[in-house]
């Protein structure tokens, strides 16, 4: 991937951009809550969380906790460009079932897998897709929900519940640093690293309608270009394609990659039998 055009083709994105949908795929296996997703070769990766029981809300919290822990299994499902199948890695352990946005650096895939509830506990694993084994890297008495590796230092930077906090660590998981998300435009789901110390972040805002008589929220999706360093928002914009089901298409699992003069984005927001969505750009020079 060419990463100093990625990150110029993401600057040039605007709210005048076009999306257009290129190709669906069915997915042939329940891919249940999908989480994050990354494309290595003909294969893709896709984290996800099996619920099997549903968190409950307390209604005073219990020992820093808002709910119950629920019930579930952590899968970093494996499938082919037909939607296939390939391998189903299991991740996790006791109340730590759910994962979150994954990246890939060209040698390992990192997935952190949290308890399903805010202020929790965290593993961070590494996988490697060509055995396809997995090992604990480092734990976080946080809950994380997505992580990205810079390929320049190897440095880590994950973020929180609702991406309100963003962590970065060091080669061997030493926290170096805790800072408040300056953006409140969505909340990021999920992240890759974009090159020259960039990342790119995606995610969904869930924002009540102004009518009454529609309980179910709008959700406006979004994507950012962030500075790894600094954690500064360099660039973001918000996105308005929705899925089969209705999810806009930031909902959890993104990837980004070049396609020529424009940007391809990969995508699977709905749960269960759900599909991978494959968009492409269709005006980014002439977006004016």
């Amino acid at each position: 991937m060419n990463n100093q055009k990625l990150i110029a083709q993401f600057q040039s994105l605007a709210r005048s951009t076009k999306w257009e949908l290129t190709n669906k795929i069915d997915l042939q296996f329940n891919n249940h809550h999908s989480q994050g997703m990354v494309r290595i070769g003909d294969l893709f990766y896709l984290s996800s969380v099996e619920l099997i029981e549903k968190p409950a809300g307390f209604d005073k919290p219990r020992l820093g906790y808002d709910r119950t822990p629920g019930k579930g299994i952590g899968h970093l499902f494996v499938f082919d460009i037909q939607g296939k199948l390939v391998q189903d890695i299991l991740l996790g352990e006791g109340d730590i079932y759910h994962p979150g946005g994954i990246d890939f650096d060209g040698d390992k895939i990192w997935v952190p897998v949290a308890e399903y509830r805010p202020d929790s506990e965290s593993i961070v694993y590494k996988v490697d897709p060509t055995t396809m084994k997995a090992e604990e890297f480092f734990r976080v008495p946080d809950h994380i929900g997505g992580m990205v590796r810079d390929g320049q230092d190897g440095k880590l930077t994950g973020n929180s519940w609702g991406s309100r906090k963003f962590y970065k660590w060091d080669q061997n998981g030493q926290l170096l640093l805790v800072k408040e998300n300056s953006s409140h435009f969505v909340d990021y789901q999920d992240g890759q690293y974009a090159g020259e110390g960039k990342m790119i972040l995606s995610g969904i805002s869930e924002l009540a309608h102004s009518s009454s008589g529609n309980s179910k929220p709008y959700e406006l999706g979004g994507l950012a270009l962030i500075e790894m360093n600094t954690l500064n928002t360099i660039h973001e914009v918000p996105i308005t394609e929705f899925s089969p089901q209705g999810h806009v298409i930031t909902r959890n699992p993104v990837f980004l990659e070049n396609a020529g003069q424009e940007l391809r984005l990969y995508a699977v927001p709905d749960d269960d039998r759900g599909s991978l969505l494959i968009y492409e750009t269709c005006n980014l020079n002439n977006k004016r």
